[in-house]
């Protein structure tokens, strides 16, 4: 990241203007120049040559404004057509304007140069796909097209809003050290790219044609046969494995083509730049700097999102990690046998295939690190000497050779193979323990996928290449399946004097007795073998039948080593990958790269570690069946990924791979968790619940990341199948939620106001954070929407703009939610400052109120004595867009004792309250929602340790009888209370000195008609509707009285209280004055502790029917 901060002062009006180095010789060979992008072309008269030198290709190059050192504009040219204020832009201009052929126009009175789109002076751009790249743009530069702000707002307004920093269009000007690392990165020595044959089609074959190919298919058809029993065979097992990996190929083909796999090499350039507007980072990619490989993670990650593709990733790249070691167990067993037949064994034969293998791995682990290059070049070797390892096996079965009898081997035979068709299972062996350690010869198919980063095409590239490969390998298997089956005996000797005598001939039934050998001595009484050679025994027998034996172990030297290879580069690539995305802390170390690759050295070192102590093993039996879980699991979620993105019906998901089908897909996912079962079920639960448990982790911690995965287009087209089918079921009682459109403001302006409303709609009900405003609306509402989210608020931050925040509520009153989403209850604080402002405030602030009632609305206003807003607080820095203090925090700076106290109070609720009580003063029935919403307050952790306490008005000679019926109401209602308080004195009259002090607040609002002219009061009334007329005042003596009384009251009774909710008086609109109303609300609730006035709609939200 470049930091290149504009000077304070902004440039002048004249300077706020792009000019550009001119690569046309006039504007009549405008065109021709700019489509065949001369760097060579000379500039119009007048003009400056382009700064440096530099090639245009084809584009115009945003250059400095107006020097700030003095340096005087270009000399003016004669103008073309008229100026376009259009073109009186910021940055998105001169980007967006490669999109389409483009004119230039000199304007003399700003200096500046405009560009045209068919003919026109505009920018205004045409389609490009620059504009639609993201974070990685191997294929050319990242383009900004113009905001709509920018071709839809007044000039003068642009203008101010995005004035340009640095004499540059907002700040895309590369620096000389960028502009050097940038040509560097694209020179034709950067990394090397693959083709779809070279860097898939070879890799998945010379993983496919891994050590199972020479040194266990043949064992695998000794044990399961060729094929008599339907569903025991060995060629039941190939094909079993290539349905599970064709249909993971069609999956991984389907995501590959959605969009283009990361696979190119990209360095980004960052400008930060300062507007009036705000911080605005822009950015520039370059081909060459940085490349990220991501294969298999990627697959499955961006499909399902990080909660899946975080554990997959892990698992997979383990599972590569342990695949290294196997095949170079395979390769380590060749070598001990090869050296045990010359008579080498250095201690004993385990031993010996540690120290190969330790010494195998250690020697490809330095290959690896040479780079891409030279493990590209070793594969090609590797497979040229594999194809003509198979055509030697299979040119050798067709030479039946009699020194090759005793071993076994006696040419294609009819009776070998119908004695071979039938399953010989010995030991502990079974169909799925064979087919266990068989699959790991089919997990090569993400090969390719794996080093995406290095392919120059992946969406070609990857179904091309893993498809083939899978059809080619797979037909090769059978072949060597059924050609083993039918010219080798599962048992032989090797001993020649075994031959059949005339004494047992008619006791000889093996199919080796027609051919005159009898190995029947290898076979004890007891079912028990101990031959040494045949399909059964020697797991080298495919040399025994080749052609010319060492070209057949070179052939496994090279299966073997290119898999070990393969799997060597791509563990580290995806877990380097997976390191990248930061899902799991403390493994950013790993993300680092080297060279000119971005070779992930430090996952080469962590795969190496893995794989040596796996190779410590020694038996390849072992190890195989380890792996086939893991790989099972991961080819699960590829093709799960596959069904859940296609019944997302997300408009993004659009493969142009058309070869796949949703329920296959689905049902692929389901053949591998039965399989992996079946193989071993302990290993499969514990593969399943390591994975679940990296989901449950990911799920917790939350990722900052944003992939568009299909989870997120399933949530929501769940979300709006169940709006639609709520919104055609009718309100029942028994459901009724408080949802509350919560007037905040800016969300962490009043803290207390959406703590207590969050605490009794969390998990519950709906909440929206309303906020009015009165200039134009910024694009800040994903912000604010995030802050929510950070601070675990489950609530909805829903701006409007209005001329006042009266016509905004009603906006939101009408329109917030969607369908039975949509809120019920109005939720507002309590205006403090009433008596120091302007008094057509409160009549807004009041009509809000009626406006409520007026849609069906309850309202409900919190009053702290404290107050509610700390918006101020935060415009002095104490407090930031992103977070609260906290009580016993510090300040950042010294605040004085009022908002020092409004501070500690916005946290009040935020706390967990102690023991004490919620006063409930239920005076009027409002349909329940004042009992309603303390008690699903404290059912919450916060406020389970108060207790409800329950005021209700009666008559002095009626308190028993009126507790007995609200007890009685309160326990069919299923609500727990602690006491229930009957006010037989509610009518009394208030204390005189109260009285006379609420006399002394109206006094200045008062309208005093008796002492002018009527016209005159008319008048006034009409220009300040909010005085109150003495004739009111007169009519609602009686509810003013009330008003002081029930204060009186409060103070009497819940002074100790937690929090106190209350039926909120009401007013009847057009009757009562703004003035009178707030002045009731304000007598009623001064001097008390939190005080919640709730008045529901008269619609009943509590019921006592099942």
């Amino acid at each position: 990241f470049t930091g290149n901060i504009c000077n304070p002062a902004g440039p002048t009006p004249s300077s706020s203007r792009f000019q550009v180095d001119l690569v046309a010789e006039a504007a009549g060979a405008a065109d021709k120049t700019l489509a065949s992008g001369d760097k060579d072309a000379p500039a119009p008269e007048g003009s400056e040559p382009a700064a440096g030198g530099e090639e245009a290709k084809g584009r115009f190059r945003v250059v400095n404004f107006v020097d700030p050192s003095g340096a005087s504009p270009p000399e003016a040219v004669p103008a073309e057509g008229f100026q376009n204020g259009d073109t009186v832009m910021s940055e998105g201009s001169l980007h967006s304007s490669t999109g389409g052929q483009h004119h230039y126009h000199y304007d003399t009175h700003t200096n500046t140069y405009y560009l045209r789109t068919f003919g026109h002076n505009t920018i205004d751009a045409v389609p490009n796909i620059d504009f639609y790249r993201q974070t990685a743009a191997p294929l050319g530069d990242k383009l900004i097209r113009p905001t709509l702000s920018e071709l839809h707002d007044e000039l003068d307004k642009v203008s101010k809003l995005m004035p340009f920093e640095d004499g540059f269009a907002n700040g895309d000007e590369l620096t000389p050290a960028e502009e050097a690392a940038a040509k560097e990165a694209s020179e034709p020595k950067g990394a090397v790219k693959f083709g779809w044959i070279k860097g898939v089609l070879v890799r998945c074959m010379l993983n496919i044609w891994g050590v199972m190919l020479f040194i266990r298919m043949s064992w695998i058809v000794g044990q399961a046969g060729i094929g008599k029993t339907p569903w025991i065979l060995s060629c039941v097992i190939v094909l079993m494995a290539t349905v599970v990996t064709t249909i993971t190929g069609l999956s991984t083909s389907a995501i590959a083509t959605n969009g283009f796999v990361r696979g190119g090499m990209n360095t980004c350039i960052f400008k930060a730049s300062i507007t009036q507007s705000g911080f605005r980072m822009q950015s520039r990619f370059h081909p060459g700097i940085v490349r990220v490989p991501w294969g298999a993670y990627y697959l499955i990650s961006r499909s399902l999102g990080p909660e899946f593709g975080g554990s997959i990733g892990l698992i997979f790249a383990f599972a590569n990690a342990v695949a290294v070691a196997m095949y170079v167990v395979g390769f380590a067993e060749t070598v001990v046998e090869l050296l045990a037949s010359v008579d080498c064994i250095m201690t004993d034969e385990i031993n010996d295939i540690r120290i190969v293998g330790t010494i195998t791995v250690i020697l490809l682990l330095g290959i690896s690190v040479a780079g891409m290059e030279w493990e590209a070049k070793a594969q090609i070797f590797l497979l040229v000497v594999l194809i003509t390892a198979i055509f030697n096996y299979f040119i050798g079965s067709f030479i039946p050779l009699q020194s090759k009898e005793s071993q076994g081997f006696f040419g294609y035979d009819s009776g070998i193979m119908m004695e071979n068709m039938g399953p010989d299972f010995r030991g502990t062996e079974s169909f799925f323990s064979v087919f266990a350690i068989f699959f790991p010869a089919a997990t090569g198919i993400l090969a390719g996928a794996n080093i995406s980063g290095d392919l120059s095409d992946p969406q070609l590239a990857i179904p091309r290449g893993t498809l083939l490969a899978i059809l080619i390998t797979g037909i090769v298997y059978l072949g060597v399946a059924i050609s083993t089956g039918s010219c080798i005996v599962r048992d032989a000797t090797g001993n020649d004097n075994d031959t059949r005598s005339t004494q047992i001939m008619a006791n000889c039934t093996d199919a080796a007795c027609k051919f005159g050998y009898d190995f029947s001595s290898c076979k004890s009484d007891d079912g028990l073998y101990n031959c040494r050679y045949g399909l059964q025994n020697d797991f080298q027998v495919m040399s025994i039948v080749s052609g010319f034996g060492p070209i057949i172990t070179a052939g496994i030297f090279s299966a073997t080593l290119s898999s070990a290879l393969a799997s060597l580069v791509s563990a580290p690539k995806v877990f380097q990958a997976l390191c990248k995305d930061n899902i799991y802390p403390g493994l950013e170390m790993f993300a680092k790269g080297y060279g000119k690759n971005n070779e992930p050295l430090r996952g080469y070192i962590l795969t190496f570690c893995i794989a040596l102590a796996f190779i410590l093993i020694a038996q390849l039996n072992i190890i195989a069946p380890i792996i086939s879980n893991f790989f099972l699991a991961s080819y699960a979620l590829i093709n799960f990924s596959v069904f859940h993105a296609s019944l997302a019906n997300s408009p993004g998901w659009r493969p142009s791979f058309k070869y796949y089908n949703m329920w296959v897909s689905l049902a692929g996912a389901v053949l591998c968790c039965v399989v992996m079962f079946v193989i071993n079920w302990w290993a499969a639960l514990m593969t399943n619940v390591i994975v679940m448990g990296l989901y449950i982790y990911v799920s917790y911690k939350k990722p900052d990341v944003n992939w568009g995965s299909s989870t997120q287009a399933l949530t929501y087209h769940q979300a709006l199948t169940h709006s639609l089918h709520l919104s055609s079921v009718e309100d029942h009682i028994k459901n009724f939620r408080p949802q509350c459109l919560v007037m905040t403001g800016y969300p962490n302006s009043r803290p207390a106001l959406l703590h207590l409303v969050h605490a009794f709609t969390k998990n519950v009900g709906l909440m929206i954070c309303g906020h009015v405003r009165t200039v134009k609306l910024s694009n800040d509402q994903t912000r604010y929407q995030r802050w929510l989210m950070k601070n675990e608020t489950k609530a909805f931050y829903t701006p409007v703009f209005a001329e006042d925040i009266r016509e905004g509520t009603q906006y939101l009153l009408q329109a917030a939610g969607l369908g039975r989403l949509r809120p019920n209850t109005l939720v507002i604080g309590f205006k403090n400052d009433w008596k120091d402002g302007d008094m057509m405030n409160v009549e807004t602030y009041i009509q809000m109120i009626h406006d409520a009632f007026d849609y069906q609305y309850g309202a409900v206003v919190l009053r702290l004595k404290e107050g509610l807003d700390v918006s101020h607080i935060s415009e002095q820095g104490v407090l930031t867009h992103t977070q609260f203090l906290g009580p016993t925090e510090k300040s950042p700076q010294t605040l004085n004792v009022a908002d020092q106290r409004l501070l500690d109070a916005s946290q009040l609720f935020k706390r967990k309250q102690g023991k004490g009580t919620v006063d409930v003063w239920w005076l009027f029935d409002d349909g329940g929602l004042t009992l309603l919403i303390p008690y699903l307050l404290t059912n919450k952790k916060k406020w389970n340790d108060c207790k409800i306490r329950v005021f209700i008005g009666g008559k002095i000679n009626r308190i028993d009888h009126d507790r007995r019926a609200m007890a009685t109401l309160l326990s069919k209602f299923r609500i727990d209370f602690s006491d229930i308080n009957v006010l037989g004195d509610i009518n009394t009259k208030p204390k005189k000195e109260n009285v006379t002090a609420f006399e002394e607040m109206i006094e200045p609002y008062r309208l005093k008609e008796d002492d002018m002219e009527q016209d005159t009061a008319e008048a006034l009334k009409a220009s300040e509707p909010w005085r109150i007329t003495d004739n009111e005042l007169e009519l609602y003596r009686a509810k003013t009285n009330r008003q002081i009384r029930l204060n009186e009251l409060l103070k009497e009774h819940s002074s100790t209280a937690n929090l106190i909710v209350m039926s909120m008086p009401l007013a009847r609109k057009g009757a009562v004055s703004s003035a009178l109303y707030m002045s009731w609300l304000e007598t009623l609730s001064k001097d008390l502790p939190p005080l919640l006035l709730v008045r529901g709609n008269h619609q009943s939200v509590l019921t006592f029917y099942s």
